[in-house]
């Protein structure tokens, strides 16, 4: 008797591995005769009783054993244990009839179990989490969650009066995992997990590591969702990306905050839905041109102004926006429309939110327990264990759930750098070098290797880095030595450009080789060229603020700098509000400057952006060979002088090829000769000062005809005018 009241107080306390050992029900014996004795932990109960909806006769009043609410009932001579209910009497409130979770068995295998501990469990969201299913024929939720130095884990939510005494969960053998099946809990419910540490900080309300849904914050409670009952709608685009080489393809990409693309300004500046940016975002970028769209982090996160970079809720796009099938909604839009999509995605660290990941069960458990290896300086966030299995598979299988479940194209790996290198942002003597000596973190390093190799096995599925160092081989495959990547930002070249167009013109020549130096290494890597909102932000200015010169002249700057970014090797990508030249920094609490499309300049930019996404997807020669030296051939990139460069760009078929001739200062060139490839007549397929782009229709009335006069090495060459701040774009025909 005494080992049975030890057993109900360390349930009472939190503090029991398997509660299952002392309620439902047990083959027992009282008074010498044998029978089944059902318990059940009922603090809100005032009377309570065992029913059988399969047995008429079967009403038994259970006996209160205990002032915290412990009941029982015997039933002698039962020798196999029967389907019951609770009839319970609340102090307050009519009665109620319950299912009890104590009488049902475990539901996750040990093999899952192992594959979990093992890390090598690609599909954990399937099983830990929260999972309308059924057991015995009763719908519920499963509920499971791993937290394997916890002393004691329940469930809380509205269904039970978040009461963490009511819902103790069991603990899986030496997995780590506990779990629960809550017979009666539906879609909807708000739930979290109460967590009693063996010490630290007592007892934690967390949020589920793997829900699928939030509350709304500041409330941070899971939400129980099904996100399995969508119909997609996108099969083609899904078949078809399978068969496509997205390194040969036109990549151009539309980098959005959802958050302050657009609000409803009649409704109290609200955040726009999911379905409504499915129409309004999507028909956007499609008449613009482009082929993706790459989001901002949707993941959860409490924190506006971290734009989604601090991530909570790894498994559930956020709910300011509406709910799981929502965005699934969003995606299959984009998809139908032929517009591929790419989600930021934060696996190099998380915030020390109370409610998160953050000290999980009491102990460092997603994180490093040394600050030295497990705080980033830059951000105070927390760095992720990746030398823990149960870590590198949450990992692992979190980016294989955006892919699968929500048909995610790609994923961009944020702050990759600060992954690879053991004293990323810190002093000597603040970080701990590797078994080696080295300042590699040799851990991350292998998590990055298997995160590829997996999201390759996806078909047309490709993954992003921003990772900001000369790091050798991001995106060479892992076979061959490399991190295995598929495209990486190229920040030196959006660094360099950028320093290099806010010179005045006349200072420009001094600058030459910000604009050349990229393509020393240009063919290193498989390379985006961002103009991300990093440069738009934090007193950086916009884009269009940034450039030199008065009004007409930062308009001719900004076009010129677009056209020199579609003519250069690489992907394209730039952040929204540059296509139609924003004022402002960009502002995550309010919406683009929509305002400004009632003026021509930025009505003609944004059809700049258009013709140039229109050529870039028409012309092979612009994407077909972006990875390799035969794809591109500096014509002249002498002249500094006159701050003038011009080169051509070449498809799979070297015949099909375009030439460009760039202008950086605001004096026109007539009569400027530069050598060509070939004989023929040269065709003006752009012209950044054509008048429908806000210039003055300075150019070469429609193309030039190479004469046999040989310049810069070549036996042919064209004699050209270039409008002042100009890119100007030739197709042999």
């Amino acid at each position: 008797m005494q080992s049975m009241v030890a057993e109900m107080e360390s349930i009472l306390r939190g503090e029991h591995r398997d509660p299952f050992q002392i309620l439902g029900p047990h083959l027992a014996k009282q008074d010498g005769k044998d029978g089944i004795l059902i318990r059940a932990l009922l603090p809100q109960a005032r009377q309570a009783m065992v029913t059988s909806a399969g047995e008429a006769d079967l009403a038994q009043p259970m006996r209160k054993t205990h002032p915290s609410g412990f009941f029982e009932a015997f039933f002698p001579g039962r020798r196999e244990i029967f389907p019951y209910r609770l009839r319970v009497v609340p102090a307050i409130g009519p009665p109620q009839l319950l299912e009890d979770p104590y009488r049902f068995p475990p539901l996750l295998s040990d093999f899952d179990l192992y594959l979990i501990g093992e890390g090598n469990h690609h599909r954990l969201y399937e099983k830990l989490g929260a999972h309308l299913c059924q057991a015995e024929g009763i719908s519920g939720v499963l509920f499971a969650v791993w937290a394997p130095n916890a002393a004691g884990i329940s469930v809380t939510g509205d269904f039970n009066a978040w009461d963490g005494r009511r819902n103790p969960m069991r603990q899986r053998r030496d997995s780590g995992v506990w779990e629960l099946f809550m017979p009666g809990v539906a879609e909807g419910a708000v739930y979290k997990y109460e967590v009693k540490s063996r010490s630290g900080p007592g007892v934690q309300q967390k949020a589920d590591p793997c829900g699928f849904y939030a509350e709304v914050r500041p409330k941070s409670g899971s939400v129980v969702f099904n996100i399995d009952r969508y119909r997609w709608n996108d099969d083609a685009w899904m078949a078809d990306r399978a068969r496509r080489n997205v390194l040969e393809e036109p990549v151009a990409i539309y980098e959005v905050h959802l958050g302050s693309w657009k609000r409803a300004p009649e409704e109290g500046h609200r955040f726009l839905t999911y379905r409504e940016l499915a129409h309004q975002l999507v028909s956007t970028v499609k008449e613009l041109g482009y082929t993706h769209i790459e989001l901002l982090p949707v993941m959860e996160h409490p924190f506006d102004a971290s734009w989604g970079y601090q991530t909570l809720g790894y498994f559930a796009p956020t709910s300011r926006f509406g709910n799981p099938e929502e965005f699934m909604y969003f995606v299959d839009t984009c998809h139908q429309q032929g517009i591929g999509v790419i989600l930021d995605w934060v696996p190099a660290h998380f915030p020390k939110d109370g409610h998160g990941l953050m000290q999980f069960d009491g102990t460092s458990l997603y994180e490093h327990a040394d600050p030295r290896q497990g705080v980033h300086p830059d951000w105070d966030t927390l760095i992720f264990n990746y030398g823990r299995n149960e870590v590198r598979g949450y990992l692992l299988s979190n980016a294989l759930f955006w892919l699968e479940k929500y048909h995610a194209d790609a994923l961009r790996a944020d702050a990759v750098a600060s992954m690879i290198y053991l004293d990323y942002s810190r002093r000597p003597g603040e970080w701990i070098p590797n078994r080696y000596g080295g300042n590699e973190n040799l851990e991350a390093i292998e998590f990055l290797k298997k995160l590829n190799e997996l999201v390759h096995q996806k078909p047309g599925a490709f993954i992003l880095a921003e990772e900001s160092t000369s790091w050798p081989g991001v995106t060479r495959p892992v076979h061959l030595g490399g991190l295995g990547f598929t495209f990486k930002w190229n920040m030196g070249w959006m660094h360099d450009i950028l320093e290099y167009m806010q010179k005045d013109p006349i200072y420009r020549k001094y600058q030459h080789n910000n604009l050349t130096f990229a393509l020393l290494y240009a063919f290193q890597e498989n390379f985006v060229l961002p103009l991300s909102h990093d440069e738009v932000v934090h007193g950086k200015r916009s884009l269009l603020d940034k450039m030199p010169g008065d009004f007409v002249q930062k308009f001719a700057n900004l076009r010129l700098l677009y056209g020199y970014m579609y003519g250069q090797p690489g992907k394209k990508l730039l952040f929204m509000g540059g296509e139609f030249g924003q004022w402002a920094e960009w502002n995550h609490d309010g919406s683009l400057d929509w305002h400004l499309l009632q003026y021509e300049p930025h009505q003609k930019l944004r059809q700049w952006v258009r013709d140039l996404n229109h050529l870039y997807r028409s012309q092979p020669a612009l994407y077909e060979v972006d990875f390799h030296y035969s794809g591109f051939e500096w014509i002249d990139f002498h002249d500094w002088e006159n701050s003038l460069v011009s080169f051509v760009r070449r498809a799979r078929n070297p015949e099909d090829f375009l030439l460009f001739a760039c202008n950086f200062t605001p004096v026109p060139r007539k009569d400027y000769r530069i050598g060509v490839p070939e004989e023929g007549y040269y065709r003006e397929l752009l012209n950044s000062d054509a008048e429908i782009y806000g210039g003055y229709n300075l150019g070469n009335e429609g193309g030039v005809r190479a004469e046999p006069s040989p310049s810069h090495g070549r036996p042919y060459s064209i004699s050209l005018t270039l409008p002042p701040l100009s890119v100007l774009v030739f197709k042999r025909e």
